[in-house]
């Protein structure tokens, strides 16, 4: 099926402009503090077009901080299944990664890989808003090759 201008149009504006949405399902909340220290004006992941979003329809990129717990796995899939196509994951964080030193622990049910797909992992305890906004950048330059390639298959 070819797509019409006007959907390369929308696709170009979602990947140039793309909204995440958070989300932090525990541990000691050192990733989530450096994720908004990513999003504040000294690093200012927003230059790059990312908006942060509190709905997860409205989202292009889910991003996880902290190991995912036992009571929050179905959380998280709820929130990934009401996103729209294409969506993403990127993983900050060691604990987010692999369920981090908290991965013995009776409550956690591992890494967010555990629970749903994810894109990027940035593994660091705690991650470095520059890292997180370089996976970003890198996030966002696999989006753009996917979609080259999926308007050179139509074509």
């Amino acid at each position: 099926m070819t797509r019409t201008i006007l959907q390369r149009a929308v696709d170009w504006g979602r990947r140039n402009s793309p909204w995440i949405i958070r989300f932090h399902s525990g541990s000691c909340c050192g990733c989530d503090a450096e994720l908004q220290a990513a999003l504040s004006s000294r690093y200012d992941l927003e230059r790059w077009g990312v908006a942060e979003q509190g709905s997860p329809r409205q989202a292009d990129i889910l991003i996880c901080t902290g190991a995912v717990t036992v009571q929050e796995k179905g959380r998280l899939r709820q929130i990934y299944e009401q996103m729209l196509e294409p969506k993403f994951v990127l993983a900050v964080g060691s604990c987010a990664c692999s369920g981090g030193a908290l991965s013995d622990c009776y409550a956690v049910a591992g890494g967010v890989d555990s629970t749903i797909p994810v894109d990027v992992y940035l593994p660091g305890c705690a991650a470095r808003p520059e890292a997180i906004i370089d996976a970003v950048r890198e996030l966002l330059a696999n989006w753009e090759k996917a979609q080259k390639y999926a308007d050179t298959v139509e074509e």
